[in-house]
């Protein structure tokens, strides 16, 4: 696996801890990159996967959530939200930012999560030796991140490209 992929993170939510593209029983990877724990937007997001999870495993994908948080903080979200997929403490951004995560405002925006992380969404094909990026948005603001059906269009036609 590549630097990005072969990351091992902690997990608050459903699956192991850590968990690591090794564990996704799936033949593709929704990796969402939220922004930080107050953000109002990837909380609606991550409810938004819960509540259509099934259309996701239907089409052999699995959703991983995640934020660049400590994982005491992303237990708040688990208990709230109750999700039924993985759930991700990057709290050093390491990920995020092997995955390109969009930071606005350069310095500045690397100074606070809460000013620069933006939203990004990359789907894998894990069906090769090597995952490969079928999919991708990186967001430009926190509005700036893929409808669910957008999402589950992408697998369609990855699934029968």
């Amino acid at each position: 696996m590549t630097e990005a992929t072969a990351f091992s993170l902690r997990n608050v939510g459903a699956g192991p801890d850590p968990f690591s593209l090794v564990d996704v029983d799936a033949d593709f990877a929704v990796v969402c990159f939220q922004r930080d724990y107050h953000c109002t937007n990837c909380r609606k997001q991550v409810q938004a996967l819960a509540d259509q999870y099934d259309a996701f495993r239907e089409r052999g994908a699995e959703v991983l959530s995640i934020v660049p948080e400590p994982p005491e903080r992303l237990r708040e979200w688990q208990e709230q939200y109750d999700l039924p997929y993985p759930l991700l403490a990057d709290p050093e951004a390491t990920v995020g930012d092997a995955y390109d995560q969009p930071v606005r405002f350069g310095f500045l925006g690397g100074l606070s999560d809460f000013l620069g992380r933006m939203p990004a969404v990359v789907v894998l094909d894990l069906r090769g030796e090597e995952p490969d990026v079928v999919y991708e948005q990186r967001g430009s603001s926190t509005f700036d991140r893929p409808d669910i059906e957008d999402l589950l269009a992408a697998l369609d036609e990855a699934r029968t490209g």
